[in-house]
Parts: structure tokens; sequence; C-alpha cells
């Protein structure tokens, strides 16, 4: 039977007592000093606890949305293999909406798509460079991938895998954005907040039940200014995307910028 927290810790001052004693003599009293009072520990207090549950979820950021890529497959099941460029035009068809309809946002991103050579990145070309690391724990690269969404100044981050042979976008999130960063298994956006001196960051994790990037953490961080943390060196310029979002959610949401790699397994995809 475990003596509870009080019963120990009594027990363990009682034998530093016995070993500290016999070495005094010094000058050095070898007694135990308190370090004051400890303040008690509070539970969070509910506040009006008689308000009837929520009857729908709170906003909508596309969790556990995926999607198969249709007309795009990988060559030997190698993930590295598939072609950036026909990612994005495949996302493209597949939402009209979006991207050519007449009330579509992003037409500028499409007519810009005729700059984009087969898995080439030209400076005019909206799609980024990939970066690959494995994203969901299965020991299978996955796949980040960025490109620009035109007019406006916002960026489409993607997440995909491959899922019995077939291509799978799990993350998807569009907006302006400061940087993309890969820590371990998470995708961390970073975006520029309304206020001056902050940003937005949002980390994504992979959910073995949900099998989609779902948001974790969602924070407001002072960046600049007196007593703000540093970031430390900046990280090497290229592109990146993620989310498993559908392309058809409001232009609010976003992603996608800056990465980067910290391992070969993250490199981004080499121009022909």
């Amino acid at each position: 039977m475990f003596r509870s927290r009080t019963a120990r810790a009594a027990v363990g001052a009682a034998f530093a007592a016995a070993v500290v004693v016999p070495l005094t003599g010094c000058g050095d009293s070898g007694g135990l000093v308190s370090a004051g009072a400890t303040s008690s520990a509070n539970g969070p207090t509910r506040l009006w606890p008689g308000q009837p549950p929520a009857s729908s979820p709170a906003y909508d950021f596309g969790e556990a949305e995926t999607e198969v890529v249709k007309g795009v497959t990988a060559p030997g099941d190698d993930i590295r293999k598939v072609d950036p460029v026909a990612v994005v035009r495949a996302e493209i068809a597949a939402h009209p909406d979006v991207y050519t309809g007449s009330t579509a946002l992003y037409r500028g991103t499409v007519r810009r798509m005729a700059d984009c050579a087969p898995g080439g990145y030209r400076e005019e070309c909206p799609v980024l460079e990939a970066y690959y690391r494995d994203l969901t724990g299965d020991g299978h690269d996955d796949m980040v991938l960025g490109f620009r969404l035109l007019p406006g100044n916002q960026t489409a981050v993607r997440v995909y895998t491959l899922r019995t042979g077939r291509l799978v976008q799990v993350l998807a999130s569009d907006d302006a954005v400061v940087a993309v960063e890969l820590a371990g298994r998470t995708v961390i956006i970073r975006s520029p907040a309304a206020i001056v001196g902050y940003e937005y960051r949002t980390q994504w994790n992979w959910d073995d039940e949900q099998r989609a990037m779902l948001l974790t953490r969602d924070e407001i961080l002072r960046v600049g200014g007196p007593g703000g943390p540093s970031d430390g060196p900046a990280p090497s310029r290229s592109p990146s995307a993620s989310p498993s979002r559908s392309p058809s959610a409001s232009p609010s949401r976003s992603s996608s910028a800056s990465s980067s790699p910290s391992s070969p397994s993250e490199r981004p995809t080499e121009s022909p």
C-alpha cells in the first residue's frame, strides 16, 4: 500500500535530517531551511453551469476532412515520384467553384499554372517546392505541398499521404502565411495577426482514429518588441503546404510558406 504524499514527504525529511546532522561542526548548521509557504492548488471554476450544452460544433477548420486525388498516381508507390504540379492541377479540376467558376476566388492561380513545367519550379509558377517527411507514423514519407492563391497574398498548404496506392489529401489550409515549419511529425503554420508584434500559430498532428491531420493547437504569440520571444535565424526560403481541408473553404483559412528541412528526407524536389 502506497503512503500518502504527505507521509512520504515527512519520512524523507526525517531521513535527510538524520544524514545531515552528523556532518555539522564547520560553521554550517546543516539543518533544513524552509522554502516558504506553498500556494494552494486551485482547480478550474466552471462559469454559467446552468447553460445548456452547445448544439453545434465550433468553427470548422476542416479537421478530419480527407480527399482522394483523382487522376494522379505514385509510380512504384513512391510519393516522391508524384508530380506536385499535377497534384495542384487535379485540385483545380476537382473544385471549379473555387478556381474556375464565375464566382471563383482564385482564377489567377489557374492562369499562372501555364507557367509551370512538369516537376519544375519557375518564379512565375504558383506551385511551391514539395517537402517530404513521415507525418503519419507509418514509416513512409508524406508530401507537404504549397501553392500561391492568386489574386491575393495567400498560400495553400496541403499534406498528402499514400493509402492503398491512392494519393490522399489529409490536411488543407489557405491563409496569409509568415512561415510553415515541420517539427517532428507536427506541421506548424505561422500567420500574421492584426495586432502589431503578434502572430497566429496553428499546429497540426496526425490522428490515427480520424485518419487525418487535426488542429491540436491554435494560439496568438508575441514575436517582436521588448520581452518578445526570439524566433532565431530565419528558415531557408522554401514553399510547402498541408491541411486536410478542401479548397472550398473561405479565403481566411489558409496556409503555407517557407520551410527549413533539417534532414535529407525533407529536401525539396529538384528541378529537372
